[in-house]
């Protein structure tokens, strides 16, 4: 099987993720049931990190040993990698060791020369740019909760970071529309909004975005590698908290959701994330399912 990597969301098909959640929806299910799901018997995963992690990491690495398999675990600090070993080479030697690699990177061009030089799938755990597996696990779980997300609005509030930009892309490959209100001197990069520009809309009151949407999403003000800009960033976003006011301006069943870690009291309410809209804590646990079918996917292709 010819090489497949996923280091955005728009590498894969609207049928490759049907596929793809349907085979988390039956991994899920035997999770839950305790029925063992060997099907990465005896295959490695490497996982680089040159950000920090909690749900990226847990996720792959329990994940890979509940299908059977090995995940091995390599920050760049502590490998050659921190000490100037070019991305090429390592791409190289580490995918002549195992059967699929992760990386959790900064720029998206070093993922995406890895894996130009990898003979194993490659996976973006994060990039500056990109969130592909939070988001896909993302849309699996508003699936759960309401069913298909076509032809949906989803309300996005907050900074134009790489889960933005990766909403974009899912919306053209699931057919629904995308509301962005980010604060003046924070708006959307053209450059990596490649989505088509009837998938969205911007807004720059915060309230009139969540306006009959199905989802209201946000993220943190300051992402990781932006540390610096924080006091800016908390003046800038003042007025931009997703609260109980903005979520009433959205549907009466919509969701709410966080990729995670938050700061109730400045990207959120307390009483949204911890309310009876918010599935926050359904999102972060079906990394863990989304992540064993897109490994399952990538190394053993299509079962049948």
């Amino acid at each position: 099987m010819a090489i497949k990597h996923f280091l955005q969301f728009s590498d894969f098909t609207l049928d490759e993720y049907g596929y793809v959640m349907e085979r988390a929806r039956i991994i899920k299910r035997k999770f839950k049931n305790y029925e063992p799901h060997p099907t990465l018997a005896d295959r490695t995963l490497v996982m680089v990190f040159e950000k920090n992690s909690t749900r990226t990491r847990l996720s792959f690495e329990a994940g890979m040993h509940q299908m059977g398999g090995a995940a091995i675990y390599l920050n760049t600090r502590d490998s050659q990698l921190g000490r100037g070993e070019p991305v090429e080479d390592a791409a190289q030697v580490m995918s002549r060791m195992c059967d699929v690699i992760m990386i959790r990177t900064f720029g998206q061009e070093i993922i995406e020369r890895f894996a130009a030089n990898s003979r194993v799938p490659v996976i973006n755990g994060l990039t500056n740019e990109y969130h592909p597996c939070q988001v896909l696990a993302d849309i699996f779980t508003f699936i759960e909760h309401r069913g298909s997300i076509a032809g949906k609005t989803v309300a996005w509030i907050g900074d134009a970071n790489n889960m933005l930009y990766t909403w974009l892309q899912a919306a053209e490959v699931f057919d629904f529309h995308v509301n962005v209100s980010t604060p003046t001197g924070y708006p959307i990069d053209p450059a990596l909004a490649i989505a088509d520009a009837s998938r969205y809309t911007v807004f720059a009151d915060p309230a009139e975005a969540c306006a009959g949407t199905h989802l209201v999403n946000t993220d943190v003000w300051t992402s990781m590698g932006f540390e610096e800009e924080n006091a800016a960033r908390l003046k800038a976003f003042d007025g931009w908290i997703v609260d109980a006011a903005k979520m009433a301006r959205a549907q009466p069943d919509a969701l709410f959701m966080h990729c995670l870690p938050a700061h109730r009291g400045e990207e959120v309410a307390a009483d949204v994330i911890d309310g009876p809209q918010s599935v926050v804590w359904d999102e972060a646990e079906n990394r863990l399912h989304v992540q064993k079918a897109l490994l399952e996917y990538l190394v053993l292709g299509r079962l049948t």
